[in-house]
């Protein structure tokens, strides 16, 4: 059985949705926080069980049977994210899980401008610690692309600090890498960098949002202290806004500039492009 956890949520449901194309569903389970909205999973076959990384017993019942584990990385700001991850590690071992998986980041380190590539780290060492099987997906950046450029649809301009070359790869594509990678006959051992096969910059996003609205819309690059003033004004927390700041920092000194085939190979064609990504997002 592959247990996957967080499969209500956008990228493990999507990966679960990819998985049911693939195996039967009663070699599927999922551990989630509310049963309620996993509901539709369970009419389709799939074991649904409740529990959170805050309870260890919970995850040994949510992960029994399971030759697999899943694990999404965290989303809770106010905890303890990596003792979370331990708790879910050692929960998969001690229920005999051959092998674990997890959601990691590409440019995982733990010296990083970035402060969640050092929570990927961190889990990325208990996991090679743990004494079995482990792969790391280690995803490009990922989500909504209008969290990234801001209102640029309205105003014409990407306005933001000064970026490097880094991945922005669709969730669903992150997902279906994912299933190929649980169910391959030798999955691939340690981390592996699910990206683009070759960076971006938001200068690319500009252009690529200029070819599909047939407007100009210009990069701008805002100084790091005006652009975290003028969104503390806008309502942003401050500690929000530098949050983001140092995504672009991370990017700026390279932490993000690598790129490799394995997402392409894995997908057996292309990924969606930052052109495909943006086509949907796009006001006529």
């Amino acid at each position: 059985m592959i247990v996957v956890t967080g499969a209500t949520g956008a990228l493990n449901g999507a990966t679960v949705d990819h998985l049911l194309k693939r195996i039967p569903p009663h070699q599927i389970g999922v551990s989630v926080r509310d049963p309620a909205r996993a509901a539709h999973l369970a009419d389709r076959g799939v074991r649904v069980r409740q529990a959170n990384y805050d309870n260890p017993a919970a995850l040994r019942h949510s992960f029994a049977d399971a030759e697999q584990v899943l694990l999404v990385s965290s989303s809770d700001l106010t905890a303890d994210v990596v003792a979370q991850h331990h708790r879910a590690i050692d929960a998969a071992v001690d229920t005999g899980a051959q092998r674990i998986l997890y959601t990691s980041a590409q440019g995982t380190a733990f010296d990083t401008p970035y402060p969640p590539l050092a929570i990927h780290a961190a889990t990325e060492q208990h996991l090679e610690a743990s004494g079995v099987a482990w792969t790391a997906l280690r995803n490009g950046f990922y989500g909504d692309p209008t969290q990234l450029l801001g209102a640029w649809q309205e105003t014409g301009v990407i306005a933001m600090p000064a970026d490097g070359p880094f991945s922005w790869i669709d969730r669903r594509d992150a997902a279906e890498a994912a299933a190929a990678i649980i169910t391959a006959e030798e999955p691939h051992e340690g981390p592996i960098d699910l990206t683009l096969p070759e960076p971006v910059t938001l200068a690319d996003f500009a252009a690529s949002a200029s070819e599909i609205t047939g407007r100009q819309i210009d990069r701008v690059v805002v100084d790091d202290e005006t652009w975290v003033s003028d969104a503390t004004a806008s309502g942003t927390p401050e500690a929000v806004a530098r949050f983001t700041l140092s995504m672009f920092q991370a990017t700026r000194s390279g932490h993000f500039s690598g790129s490799d085939p394995s997402l392409s190979r894995l997908l057996e064609r292309e990924p969606r492009s930052i052109t495909d990504q943006l086509k949907g997002l796009v006001v006529r």
